[in-house]
Order: structure tokens, then C-alpha cells, then sequence
């Protein structure tokens, strides 16, 4: 078998398969870490009441832990609830919500239920958890998607050899070669983030972070190059060491900047419930 027709069955495999989650496991816990360094005294009560004992890093990743439970919720309704779709020619004001949903709609129904005062401790501890999910999975920029293919899990590519596609180097590859820990990780980009950095990313109006994650996706899919092909399974795009130095800092500040927004949403959403 060449090596041109394995990477095709193997890309045609994966375009099928591959899962719409935004930032793996490392990705939500170094957002949820950041933001539980930024909250407020108060939401930490809150949080601590609602949680016990279980951490932001913990209930971050468990929306995506889920995604096989067999329970209706989980199979027929909450799938939606990781991603919106913007097309390139329309501005956040012209954002459109399917009738079953997405990241944005969830965001508001679950932060409804924390202001509730009559919802279940079950209930409020689900809506935490998505909420501490959604935020990070805004900032993730294929999680605003175009549409077209996916969030760019139908974008192939050859990645240091690996066969896979755009989605999962953002979730993921990148990430990874840097080869740290969550709790490392979130320790290198703690010392970057500043006063000045704080406060010029302290927002928790939804849109913004769209905006941003969509204005980025329309830069981040590899170009048509000798080095960079077409991003299908009969010609992937193939990525080195240099998409990796030119994007690994941008994914970088956005998980940065999602800690701080996951922190002024989570005290503005305490505050609202007070």
C-alpha cells in the first residue's frame, strides 16, 4: 500500500469519526485553573457549595467525559451545546441559534439555573460544570465555526507524520508537543498574565469572546503552498514546525484569556443570583 493511499483511508476515516470537542483535557483544566486563581471570594463559596469538594479543573473536562452515557440528555440534546456556527460573511450581531441549540443558547440556560434559587443542587451542579466547559470552548477558535466543515474536523491533516485534522490540533496537538503538564502548563502562562493583562481581558459578555475566536479562525487554516496542501483526505495539509511556532502562542493567550473571562462570568453570574 503507498503511503498516499494509507494517509487517505486513514483520513477519510477520521473525517467521519472525529469528535466536535474543543481543547482537550489539558486545555479546560488550564483554563478552569486560571479562572479559580481569579475568582472571587464569594463565588468560591458558591462554587465550593455547589461542587464540594470537586475542582474547576475537575468539573471543567466533565461535559466531554460524558459524551457516552447513554442517557437521552447526553445522546439526543447536549451535543450541540460545545460549538456555534458563524459563516465568514456575518458579524456576531447576526449570529443565528438552531432550533436544538448551541454553546451560546446553553450558556444562557445554564447560567438561568445558577441564578435560580428554587433548582436542585443536581441541577445546579450540571450547569456549573457546562458553564466552566462552554467558556473555554468559546475561546477555542474552530468552536465558532464557518459552517462549512465541521470546525475544521473535516479540515485533514498531516501533523509531524499523524494523520489527523485542524480541530484536533488546535483541541490538542499543539499542546502536547510542548510535552507539560496541566498544572505545569497553567504555571507557565499564570506568569504572563499581569495587572494590565487582568484587566484589559476581564469580560463576560459572550460575544466578545466569539467575535475573537471567529475573527482568528479565518486565519488560522493552512494555506495552499509547496509546503501546505488542500486539507482533504486525498491531499493533506502538512504541518511542521512552523504552523506549530506561528499558532502555539495565540492558542496559548486564548486559554489565558478564557481563565480570566471564566472568572468575570462566573462572579457576575454570583453576583446576579445575590
Amino acid at each position: 500500500m503507498t503511503k498516499t493511499f494509507a494517509l487517505s483511508l486513514a483520513a477519510a476515516s477520521l473525517a467521519l469519526s472525529a469528535p466536535a470537542q474543543a481543547w482537550g483535557p489539558t486545555g479546560h483544566r488550564i483554563t478552569s485553573e486560571i479562572a479559580e486563581a481569579n475568582i472571587s471570594g464569594r463565588t468560591r463559596a458558591e462554587i465550593r457549595r455547589i461542587l464540594g469538594h470537586e475542582s474547576l479543573a475537575e468539573a471543567g473536562t466533565w461535559p466531554d467525559e460524558q459524551r457516552s452515557n447513554p442517557l437521552d440528555f447526553w445522546q439526543q440534546e447536549a451535543g450541540p451545546y460545545h460549538y456555534v456556527t458563524l459563516p465568514e460573511d456575518r458579524t456576531i450581531e447576526q449570529l443565528e441559534h438552531p432550533p436544538e441549540g448551541d454553546a451560546a443558547t446553553a450558556l444562557e440556560r445554564f447560567s438561568a439555573v445558577l441564578r435560580d434559587p428554587g433548582a436542585s443542587q443536581e441541577d445546579k451542579a450540571l450547569a456549573l460544570r457546562f458553564i466552566v466547559h462552554i467558556v473555554s470552548d468559546l475561546h477555542m477558535p474552530l468552536h465558532v465555526g464557518n459552517g462549512s466543515d465541521r470546525g475544521g474536523n473535516d479540515f485533514i491533516v498531516d501533523w509531524f507524520d499523524e494523520v489527523t485534522n485542524l480541530h484536533w490540533v488546535w483541541d490538542e496537538g499543539m499542546l502536547l508537543r510542548q510535552q507539560l503538564s496541566y498544572s505545569e502548563y497553567t504555571a507557565r502562562l499564570q506568569t504572563r498574565i499581569g495587572p494590565e493583562e487582568t484587566l484589559l481581558w476581564w469580560d463576560a459578555n459572550p460575544d466578545t469572546w466569539m467575535a475573537e475566536s471567529a475573527a482568528l479562525r479565518d486565519r488560522i487554516y493552512p494555506a495552499t503552498s509547496d509546503e501546505f496542501g488542500f486539507g482533504t483526505a486525498e491531499s493533506p495539509s502538512v504541518l511542521r514546525y512552523r504552523y506549530q511556532w506561528e499558532w502555539v502562542g495565540t492558542a496559548e493567550e486564548r486559554l489565558a484569556q478564557s481563565g480570566i473571562r471564566l472568572a468575570a462570568y462566573l462572579d457576575q453570574v454570583f453576583a446576579d443570583q445575590a
